[in-house]
């Protein structure tokens, strides 16, 4: 199944309180091919949290990198890394349900 998602980048800026803000900038979107979905539980400093990861398929893009955040189904999937082959790249994806 093929779905469209909207790209965005986290732009953090100074609140006039001396706090941080982040802004999501859309850079445009992608089409990609999903894989399944697979969740797990990850435990950091005592504390377990779920995430959910998956894979997709998308058509190579220099903005398709590490960190960016790809908005589709409702939801917001975190690209954490991503390997280009023969012109496709494979993005895997996470987000905390």
């Amino acid at each position: 199944m093929r779905v469209l998602a909207g790209l965005f980048e986290g732009v953090e800026s100074e609140t006039p309180y001396g706090g941080r803000a982040v802004s999501w900038e859309p850079m445009g979107s992608a089409w990609l091919k999903l894989g399944p979905r697979q969740s797990r539980e990850k435990t950091e400093a005592g504390a377990a949290r779920a995430t959910e990861r998956r894979t997709a398929e998308a058509r190579a893009d220099a903005r398709l990198t590490a960190e960016r955040v790809l908005r589709f189904g409702g939801a917001d999937w975190r690209i954490r890394s991503t390997e280009t082959v023969g012109g496709q790249a494979i993005l895997n994806l996470e987000r905390a349900p």
